[in-house]
């Protein structure tokens, strides 16, 4: 057994990483935590690293097959694994990443002119994969109840009337993107709210494409559920998005999965990427098959590491900084800040948070109206450079 030192601290400047190297021109702070990107600061599984040192032993890095044998086997091996979901080899397409392949899965199945739901707040790419598309966001906005967030079922199903949408009349509602644990809130939708979101989607004639790239990072407790697994008719009329990326820190090696069962739905796919949105590349494919083969042990003991990092922040929030609350995540390492209570408009909250506390978060208000009053942070890092970032927002929200 590897054991995995997570507290470990090391740089990552002058490394070209986005999350540290553009955090001086993006928050406008030379000594600020930068912990914003859902990128970790936490070395990845030894597995991924020792495949990858292997497949540069072979010296040829031609064009791959766009979605290898070994690739289709360690995909299906893991769904049926987690799951319990059998899926087809013909059903998997791979990519560079998600968010590129919901830009083309907006392009395939719309037309300009057409809505699509979103559930506000929600991960900020979905709204520009969306408006750059011509087509239109049809809000289906969460809702905090009791510290923690639901979907409105009637509200929902209201975005299918175009007088209660307020879009243009001709406009319909093509498909709704899904993000399946939900980014930012944390929520892991439960059996029964996917089962009465896709009678509500499917049943008017759209489809859900269902980012589900934090599937595997779950909090004590919950369980994830694939969209498409609840039934064939689910199936039949969804997109699976998952990838290695988020889960074992891969991002930079792009290597994304798409699960797409219906043919017509492939095809079309398949069709509108053609000359702009290229298969995954050689390393990103090997990486991807070592994290699904042989990565469980190290997301074990990354998951356990989280697990004590959500109880740290939670406890020192409660304790020295009541005026923030934590939306208590069921998934993702991404935390939901309710900042309200500091009483600032968005740019104020920007401000303080880039100047006077010094730490680089997510600010709420980019992924949508929901976020107002909130900020995003990362706990996927050395518990001490938590605890630092941590101290910062202590003394900058006590020397208001």
């Amino acid at each position: 057994m590897v054991t995995y030192d997570f507290d470990k601290v090391t740089s990552r400047r002058n490394t070209n990483c986005a999350k540290w190297d553009a955090a001086e021109y993006l928050f406008g702070e030379k000594d600020i935590i930068p912990m914003w990107v859902a990128d970790m600061d936490l070395p990845v599984a030894k597995p991924i690293t020792a495949a990858l040192i292997k497949r540069t032993e072979h010296e040829f890095y031609g064009y791959p097959l766009p979605v290898p044998f070994s690739t289709i086997s360690a995909v299906i091996n893991r769904m049926k694994r987690k799951y319990d979901w059998d899926i087809k080899p013909e059903w998997i397409v791979t990519t560079p990443g998600i968010v590129s392949a919901l830009f083309t899965a907006v392009k395939a199945y719309t037309i300009p002119g057409d809505a699509v739901i979103l559930q506000d707040p929600v991960y900020y790419p979905f709204w520009g994969a969306i408006e750059r598309n011509g087509c239109h966001v049809a809000n289906n906005p969460l809702k905090l109840v009791n510290g923690r967030y639901e979907f409105d079922s009637n509200d929902l199903a209201a975005r299918f009337e175009p007088v209660v949408r307020m879009l243009p009349s001709p406009s319909r509602v093509r498909m709704m993107i899904l993000c399946s644990p939900h980014n930012p809130v944390g929520r892991v939708w439960t059996r029964e709210e996917l089962i009465t979101m896709g009678e509500i989607i499917i049943g008017n004639k759209a489809i859900v494409v269902s980012d589900e790239i934090h599937c595997e990072l779950l909090f004590n407790g919950h369980q994830h559920i694939p969209f498409a697994s609840i039934s064939q008719e689910f199936e039949q009329n969804s997109i699976t998005c998952i990838a290695p990326s988020k889960t074992f820190n891969l991002a930079g090696l792009e290597a994304s999965i798409l699960i797409i069962p219906n043919a017509d739905l492939r095809d079309k796919f398949e069709e509108t990427r053609k000359g702009f949105l290229p298969s995954a590349n050689v390393f990103g494919m090997v990486a991807l098959e070592a994290a699904f083969n042989e990565g469980d042990e190290w997301l074990g003991q990354f998951l356990e590491y989280m697990q004590a990092n959500l109880k740290f922040l939670t406890d020192y929030f409660e304790q020295n900084i009541p005026r923030i609350k934590v939306i208590k995540p069921e998934g993702t390492y991404l935390v939901w800040l309710d900042c309200r209570e500091l009483g600032m408009n968005s740019k104020e909250l920007e401000s303080f948070m880039n100047s006077k506390a010094r730490v680089g978060l997510d600010h709420g208000i980019a992924f949508g109206p929901g976020g107002e009053g909130f900020e995003r942070i990362n706990i996927a890092c050395p518990r001490s450079i938590l605890e630092e970032a941590l101290k910062r927002i202590e003394l900058a929200v006590k020397a208001l």
